[in-house]
């Protein structure tokens, strides 16, 4: 698997497997109306102190804008380590940058 880079694609380990994760705009729309945020102010100020469920959020739009629809729906289920999932999450937002 390889990522795009000028998109802002990334990979990260997650579930055992190699995922590609992407901060795109559909993905931060998901975001902000999952987490009822009003604009992407207000999404910058939830994301400094995420729940468990806002991380799961965050991580299932990421892993849509990369396209890995499979893992994204059936996120719940997945054995997906909290560090992994976090350090995915911050790499992806690096990389948008």
């Amino acid at each position: 698997m390889s990522a795009n880079g000028a998109r802002g694609e990334v990979l990260a380990m997650l579930a055992g497997a190699e995922r590609r994760l992407c901060l795109t705009l559909g993905a931060l729309a998901q975001m902000e109306t999952a987490m009822g945020c009003d604009g992407l102010v207000s999404l910058a100020e939830r994301m400094r102190s995420l729940s468990a469920r806002d991380l799961t959020t965050v991580l299932t739009a990421l892993l849509r804008g990369g396209g890995e629809d499979a893992l994204a729906n059936g996120l719940a289920q997945a054995a997906i380590d909290p560090r992994e999932a976090a350090e995915a999450v911050a790499k992806t937002f690096a990389a948008a940058t």
